[in-house]
């Protein structure tokens, strides 16, 4: 996805720089470039919004009953050799509340939750194995436990790439709607 919207971001910049020429293959290549990025923003944001329940899938409902919202991650682990972990970022669960997420276990058999209390403050890590695929995961924290140094060490590295990556879509993707306000407004402006 990164790579596809650095090249609308530099399409739209182009579409930007040719809102001055005159000539009317410029004009059709700026509403050809405004289509494709309208729809291709709008599947975007139609498929981000749906609800995630995936067939087959393992439903794990994560249940806080510490006294502090934490921010929980699961970490699905694949048995494929690209794909080793898989992370979700289930969001900051309230005290006695709870998050549902829909896990795709075809190729794995293992899950980790980890919970920050802050932005690096992990304070629980739990390996869950699923034997069972037919029957529907709950868990229910309630202590701070670090089952595995090693594999939260290796969870946090995972997170923070996650972040990182998050964090570059979003820019690029402000970016993108910024320009594409911008190229919306001089396309149709009248003079």
């Amino acid at each position: 996805m990164g790579y596809l919207l650095f090249i609308i971001l530099i399409t739209l910049i182009i579409s930007l720089l040719l809102s001055k020429v005159k000539f009317g293959w410029a004009k059709i290549f700026r509403a050809v470039i405004l289509v494709f990025s309208i729809s291709l923003f709008t599947y975007w944001f139609i498929k981000k919004s749906s609800i995630g329940v995936v067939q087959n899938a393992v439903a794990l409902q994560l249940i806080n009953k510490l006294p502090q919202p934490l921010d929980f991650y699961v970490l699905n682990i694949n048995n494929n050799k690209n794909d080793a972990l898989e992370v979700m970022h289930l969001g900051k669960i309230r005290p006695e509340y709870y998050r549902v997420e829909y896990l795709k276990m075809t190729n794995s058999d293992e899950y980790w939750i980890i919970g920050y209390l802050g932005k690096k403050n992990a304070v629980y890590f739990s390996q869950h194995s699923v034997p069972n695929k037919n029957i529907d995961q709950m868990i229910e924290v309630q202590n701070y436990i670090n089952q595995s140094v090693k594999l939260s060490g290796i969870a946090k590295k995972e997170i923070e790439a996650y972040n990182q990556e998050n964090t570059k879509l979003g820019v690029l993707i402000t970016l993108n709607l910024l320009l594409l306000f911008l190229n919306l407004s001089l396309f149709v402006r009248k003079k």
